[in-house]
């Protein structure tokens, strides 16, 4: 059995922040709970608002930046070599909105940080949450998920 590729990309002005092992495991924890396949590729990269804004306007339309984004393979077209595991695709989480977040909802930006994780990963694992029914669906999820993972996961600086 293939263990999952996970590639972690931390832009340089936050990896004092951040630990590439911390979203590694995040991701593991969600493809666990999910029943995802071991063989299966997936990226994180964090970033700041520019990047992510880049991105929100050129995919979706929206010129602003967000807190997440979440590029399944199928809405991109990848076709991974052969020599390569299947590819669910990209989650994109911007730190900056990611800590205004944090201050807002008065928690530590790690905590905001792995909600982002997690809801990019449920995203690329086929929830979603533009209809009242899926999001009460995906939110009580995402809050199952990060209930187990308080407990095992590490602290990383902020």
């Amino acid at each position: 059995m293939a263990a999952r590729e996970i590639e972690v990309e931390i832009r340089p002005e936050f990896r004092d922040h951040v630990a590439d092992e911390w979203i590694v495991r995040l991701v593991e924890a969600v493809c666990d709970a999910e029943g995802a396949p071991q063989d299966v590729g997936v990226t994180v990269v964090v970033t700041d608002d520019a990047e992510i804004q880049a991105l929100n306007r050129d995919y979706r339309g929206v010129d602003a930046p967000t807190d997440v984004l979440a590029f399944d393979e199928a809405g991109l077209g990848f076709v991974a070599p052969e020599d390569l595991p299947p590819y669910l695709g990209d989650v994109v989480v911007s730190y900056p909105t990611a800590a205004q977040q944090a201050a807002e909802q008065g928690h530590a930006v790690q905590q905001e940080l792995a909600l982002l994780v997690v809801h990019g990963c449920l995203h690329l694992l086929g929830y979603d949450h533009e209809k009242e029914a899926d999001q009460q669906r995906m939110w009580a999820r995402q809050e199952e998920i990060l209930s187990s993972l308080s407990k095992h996961l590490p602290e990383v600086p902020d």
